[in-house]
C-alpha cells in the first residue's frame, strides 16, 4: 500500500517517516539547481555565474508561484482523502489538471515576453544582463513542466506517500548533471544550456510520477463524469492555490527589491549571494521537508476531525527544526568556506569571504525559519490559505525595508540581513495566526475528537496485537 495515513498513530514518528524521502527529494531538487551553478562556475566563469545569479529573485518569484498553487491543490485531496471521500478526492484530482493546464499556458506567454524587460527593470548589470535573460528565458519556457510535477508530486504525497517522487527526483537529478556537461562542454551552449538540462529533468520527474500514478492508484481510476471541469470545485482549488502561490510571489517581491539593490553593488557582490545563497539553499532543505509534512499532516488529521493530534504535531516538528537549526550552524561555522568552493574558485577570495559572512548570519537565524515553514504550512494544510498570503506580505515587506535602507548604507553586511528580518517578520504574524485557527477551529467543530496528549493512541499494529492477545485468552 503506497499511501500512508496520518491519522492515527505516534505524530513524531509519522511526522520522521513522512520527512526523510521528502527531505531527500528536496536535495535532490536543489542538486538540480547546484549542479547547474557548479558547472556554470566552473566551465564558464565567475561573470556568468553572476548572470545566472542575478535571475535568482524574478525566478523565485515566478516559478515559487506555480509551486505555491500545486502545493495549494494538494491540500484539498489531502483532506479528502483524510475523510475517505474517493469521489470528491477524484474530482479534486481531475480538476486539478485542468486548472494546472490554463494557469501554465498563460504564464509561460505572459512571463516569456516580458522577463527581459524585468531583468532591465532590475538594474541587471549591463556585462551579465545577456546571460541572464539567456538562462531566464529557458527557465520560463518550462513553465508547463514545473506544473507537471509539482502538481503530480503534490498529489501524491497528499494521500501519505513521499518515497516514490524521491525515486524520480534521483533519477533527473543524473539526468541534469549529464545534460549539464553535455549542453555546457560538449554542445558548447553556454548557461542556456544548463537551463535546457534543468527544464528536460524536470519534464522527465513530471512523466514519471503520471505513469507511476496511473498504474499504482487504483483510487485515482476516474470514472467519465469525474474527469468533467465542475465550477464549484475548481472555486475551493483556486481558494487554496492562488493564495499559496501569490504568497511565493509575494514574497519573492522584496527578494526582488533586495536583488535590485545588490546589483547596484556590482558582479562580484551578486556572484558572493549567489554562491551562499545556494548553500543556504542546501542547508534550508530540511525546513522545506518539515513544511511539506506539516501541511499533509494537517490536512489529513482537520479531514478526520482530529484536532487533537494536531498540537502534538506541531510540537513534534518544531523540536526537529530547533534541533536542526542549531545543528547546521555549527557545521556552517565550520566549513562555510570549504562548501562554497563548489561554486567559486579559491583564487575568488572576495567572494568566498562575503560567502561565509552570508551563510553565519543566515545560519544563526534558522530556528525563525523553522518557525515559519512548519506553522506557515500547517495553516495551509488546515484550510487557512489567506493567512499564509498575509505572512508573505510581513516577509516582503522586510526584505524591501533591507533593500531600501539597509543595503545603500551598509553594503554588502546589510544584505545579508535581509533573509533573518523577513523570517522574524512572518513569525510575528504567523504564530498568533495559528493560535486564532485553532481557536477557530475549536469552535467551529466542536464535536472533533480531542484525545488527552498522555492517551494511547490506536495504530493498526496495535489493533492487530490486541486481537492476536485476545485471541490468545479466549
Amino acid at each position: 500500500m503506497t499511501q500512508k495515513d496520518m491519522t492515527t498513530g505516534s505524530p513524531m514518528k509519522l511526522i520522521l517517516k513522512f520527512l526523510i524521502p521528502m527531505l531527500f527529494g528536496l536535495l535532490f531538487q536543489q542538486f538540480y539547481s547546484m549542479m547547474d551553478t557548479i558547472i556554470v562556475g566552473k566551465y564558464l566563469g565567475v561573470r556568468v555565474l553572476a548572470s545566472v545569479g542575478a535571475t535568482g529573485s524574478i525566478n523565485f518569484m515566478i516559478i515559487g508561484f506555480c509551486m505555491g498553487i500545486c502545493s495549494g491543490f494538494a491540500i484539498p485531496a489531502a483532506q479528502k482523502y483524510g475523510e475517505k471521500n474517493e469521489v470528491m478526492l477524484r474530482k479534486f484530482v481531475a480538476n486539478s489538471g485542468w486548472l494546472a493546464v490554463a494557469f501554465s499556458a498563460v504564464m509561460t506567454v505572459a512571463v516569456c515576453i516580458l522577463c527581459r524587460q524585468i531583468l532591465v527593470w532590475m538594474r541587471t548589470p549591463d556585462d551579465i544582463i545577456d546571460g541572464a535573460y539567456a538562462y531566464i528565458f529557458v527557465i520560463f519556457m518550462g513553465i508547463p513542466a514545473t506544473y507537471l510535477y509539482n502538481m503530480l508530486s503534490g498529489i501524491i504525497r497528499s494521500m501519505g506517500d513521499s518515497t516514490t517522487p524521491l525515486y524520480f527526483l534521483l533519477i533527473s537529478s543524473v539526468m541534469n548533471i549529464a545534460l549539464d556537461l553535455f549542453t555546457i562542454v560538449v554542445l558548447h551552449m553556454g548557461v542556456a544550456g544548463a537551463a535546457w538540462a534543468t527544464v528536460i529533468s524536470q519534464g522527465v520527474s513530471g512523466l514519471l510520477c503520471l505513469l507511476y500514478m496511473k498504474k499504482k492508484f487504483t483510487i485515482l481510476k476516474m470514472r467519465d463524469e469525474e474527469w468533467k471541469p465542475d465550477r464549484s470545485v475548481m472555486k475551493i482549488l483556486c481558494s487554496m492555490g492562488i493564495p499559496m502561490g501569490l504568497q511565493y510571489s509575494i514574497t519573492a517581491i522584496g527578494s526582488v527589491v533586495l536583488q535590485t539593490s545588490v546589483n547596484t553593488l556590482g558582479s562580484v557582490a551578486v556572484a558572493s549571494v549567489t554562491a551562499g545563497s545556494k548553500v543556504s539553499m542546501l542547508f534550508c532543505c530540511p525546513f522545506d521537508a518539515m513544511g511539506a509534512t506539516m501541511a499533509t499532516y494537517g490536512g489529513q488529521n482537520i479531514g478526520a476531525r482530529r484536532l487533537d493530534r494536531i498540537g502534538r504535531g506541531m510540537k513534534a516538528c518544531v523540536i526537529l527544526g530547533a534541533c536542526y537549526g542549531a545543528l547546521a550552524f555549527g557545521v556552517l561555522w565550520f566549513f562555510s568556506d570549504t562548501i562554497a568552493l563548489l561554486f567559486v574558485s579559491p583564487s575568488e577570495t572576495e567572494i568566498l569571504a562575503n560567502a561565509r559572512r552570508f551563510l553565519l548570519v543566515n545560519s544563526a537565524m534558522y530556528f525563525p525559519l523553522a518557525l515559519v515553514n512548519i506553522v506557515r504550512f500547517m495553516i495551509q494544510g488546515l484550510g487557512f490559505s489567506k493567512l499564509a498570503v498575509l505572512a508573505g506580505v510581513c516577509e516582503m515587506a522586510a526584505r524591501s525595508l533591507v533593500g531600501f535602507c539597509l543595503v545603500p548604507v551598509f553594503g554588502y553586511a546589510g544584505a545579508c540581513l535581509a533573509n533573518p528580518a523577513a523570517w522574524i517578520a512572518a513569525d510575528l504574524f504567523l504564530i498568533p495566526a495559528y493560535v486564532h485557527v485553532m481557536k477557530h477551529l475549536r469552535q467551529r467543530m466542536p464535536g472533533a475528537q480531542e484525545r488527552r496528549p498522555d492517551e494511547e493512541e490506536t495504530t493498526e499494529e496495535t489493533v492487530h496485537l490486541k486481537r492476536k492477545r485476545l485471541h490468545a485468552v479466549g
